[in-house]
Parts: C-alpha cells; sequence; structure tokens
C-alpha cells in the first residue's frame, strides 16, 4: 500500500510452476504467472504485479517474518470464522493469494478435505506455516487462476484480491472453478484503509514540494464489492465491513510494518521516493493530528468481507413478481389480529 523505498527493480518473472495430475482439475490454458505488467484486455492496468511479487517474496525472506504478519493473522481467522458458521463439510478448496498460509493455519481436518494454496511469490509458498490438513501450494497469479471449471467446494482470499488489476475478472475466474452450490468468502482492504497515513502525506508533500503524489494505493469502495460480486454471477450475497486499528510508536514504524508485510505501494503512478524534510514533516504531522494520550499513533486498517455462492437449483430463490398475497399495508394488522386471538386472512 504504501512504498517506502526506491530499490525496487524490473524484470522478467521465472516461468510459472505446474502441478501435475488430473485429478488436480488444472487448465492446461492457463500458465498461472502472467508476464509482467499484464492485464485482462478489459481491465484498467493500475498495479505492477511484477514489483508485488517482488516485494512479497522480499518480505517472506525476512529472518523473521512473523514479527509482521499480525494484520494477516487476525484477518485469516476471522474469515475461518465465517467458513465455520457454514454448516457442511468442503472436500476440496483453494486459497488465492494465500501468503504463508493465514487461513490454512486455523482449519481443522473435520471441515477442509484439502486446500490448494495459490501465490504469486514463491518465497512465500516455501515458508507457509504450519496446519494440520493436507494442502497443495501453487505458483500462480490470482489475476490467472489455472484451474478447470466446477473443482473446488470452497474458495477463500484475505488481504490479497485488492493488488489484482482485474478485479471483476479475479471473481469471474473464482466462481468458474467452484461447483455449483460452492461458495467464495474472502476479505480485501476496504477505502478507508491507512487515511491518516494518506492525509499526512498529502498535507506535508503539498506544503514542501507544491502538490502532491498518491503513496497509498487506490481501494475498492464498500458500495461497488456487491455490485461486482453480483456481476461476477454469485448469488446470496453477504458483505460487511470492519476497522481494525493498529497503534505504533511512530510513522516510520508504520511504514516499516507495512513494507515488512509486502504491503508496498506498486502502482504504476507512484513516485520513486520521498525528500527527507518532506518525511519528516509527515512524521509531525501525523503525530500532530491523530496521536494517543500514550504518544502512540493510530494506524486504521478497513477490511471488507464478502460471501457468494454460486447458482444451484437447490438454492432458495425469491417469489416471482406479484405473487404475495398479503400487501405490506397490513403487516402492521397482524399483531392487533393475533392479540384478539383473530386468525389474519
Amino acid at each position: 500500500m504504501l512504498r517506502l523505498t526506491g530499490f525496487w527493480f524490473l524484470g522478467p518473472r521465472p516461468p510459472a510452476a505446474r502441478v501435475a495430475g488430473k485429478k488436480l482439475g488444472l487448465r492446461k490454458v492457463a500458465s498461472g504467472v502472467s508476464f509482467p505488467g499484464s492485464a485482462s484486455p478489459k481491465a484498467l492496468n493500475i498495479f505492477d504485479r511484477n514489483l508485488k511479487r517482488k516485494q512479497k517474496n522480499w518480505a517472506a525472506r525476512q529472518p523473521d517474518p512473523m514479527k509482521f504478519e499480525y494484520l494477516k493473522e487476525e484477518v485469516g481467522s476471522r474469515i475461518v470464522d465465517r467458513i465455520y458458521d457454514v454448516a457442511r463439510d468442503f472436500p476440496l478448496a483453494l486459497d488465492v493469494g494465500c501468503g504463508r498460509g493465514y487461513i490454512a493455519q486455523h482449519l481443522n481436518k473435520e471441515t477442509v478435505g484439502k486446500l490448494f494454496q495459490v501465490d504469486i511469490a514463491e518465497n512465500a509458498l516455501k515458508n507457509t506455516l504450519e496446519t494440520e490438513i493436507p494442502t497443495v501450494t501453487v505458483l500462480a497469479d490470482e489475476e490467472f487462476l489455472p484451474f478447470r471449471e466446477n473443482t473446488f467446494d470452497l474458495v477463500v482470499s484475505s488481504l490479497s484480491l485488492h493488488w489484482v488489476n482485474d478485479l471483476p475478472g479475479a471473481l469471474e475466474q473464482i466462481r468458474y472453478v467452484l461447483k455449483p452450490d460452492g461458495v467464495f468468502i474472502g476479505a480485501m482492504f476496504g477505502g478507508d484503509t491507512l487515511y491518516e497515513l494518506r492525509c499526512s502525506l498529502q498535507l506535508a508533500e503539498t506544503e514542501r514540494e507544491g502538490g502532491f503524489a498518491p503513496h497509498v494505493s487506490p481501494f475498492t469502495a464498500v458500495s461497488d464489492l456487491g455490485h461486482l460480486l453480483g456481476r461476477a454471477g454469485f448469488n446470496t450475497l453477504t458483505v460487511d465491513t470492519d476497522e481494525i486499528q493498529v497503534n505504533y510508536p511512530g510513522m516510520f514504524e508504520l511504514m516499516e510494518d507495512l513494507q515488512g508485510m509486502g504491503e508496498s505501494n506498486c502502482a504504476w503512478n507512484r513516485k520513486p521516493l520521498l525528500h527527507r524534510d518532506t518525511m519528516l514533516a509527515a512524521a509531525a504531522i501525523y503525530r500532530e493530528m491523530y496521536r494517543n494520550e500514550d504518544g502512540s499513533v493510530p494506524a486504521t486498517y478497513q477490511i471488507y468481507y464478502m460471501i457468494g455462492w454460486k447458482y444451484h437449483d437447490s438454492q432458495a430463490r425469491p417469489a416471482e413478481r406479484g405473487s404475495a398475497t398479503v400487501s405490506f399495508g397490513e403487516l402492521g394488522k397482524i399483531h392487533d389480529l393475533m392479540s384478539q386471538g383473530k386468525k389474519p386472512q
């Protein structure tokens, strides 16, 4: 979400990893990992996916990556809570943008039989967290899922889809690989994420440099998310929002943690770096505007949670228009009729 320094460089992607086996439901036409800067022809090319892969690989190679994973582990556990709310078992599941397996570590083998973990960063897949369920790791881009139609009973995704260029296309691919009556449960950062940091950087850059450039990546609005899920073909939609506030000693500690999470900005229109005096001014503005009583500064992460089902004939459907036998105007009379011991007509 925030690019801290200018040391990231452009380079070719490694060849896509392939998983053998006909029973795994892999699509032969999909290459897994896309070429640099690729996106669907109809999609806006906002993010440098090659740079994002490098950022996530760098974060996964750190000596103590768990130091920066507190937010992803928390959101992963909340997604698992929603999985357990669905009263069924899932023999085959897929985690899109799994990272080091922040969802898998909370799952049990009674609920999920086998989990495919897909991520763009090979170092993250090499260092996945322990879990009691059988897993298969696949190196692939979230924008190009290499699986056949009607493969998975459950698809999950945690804090990954906000970096894809073609979010509608990614949701359509998720629905494509789901079996009929399969469910997608996901989470992504919302529009108010890091508003304190965004505001502080804009004010400081405007004051010191006479204008500002985007340093925090753009996010999807919650009002659009339900529409995108419906457009992708999902039914029985649920979208809710939550906020997680984390306190830091200062702005620079927040920026260090963002880099350690692999969440630095990778937008094509990002500014390579900020001047030192602009950064110091932003830190002072951040502290002045948002400081807590104990001297720490808060950072707000807005999380959108979404649930969507792939269509099946067994699912409940709304009645046909005009088939109602009672008008809304008569609903207010039900209490009076019941209190008089009469059955409503």
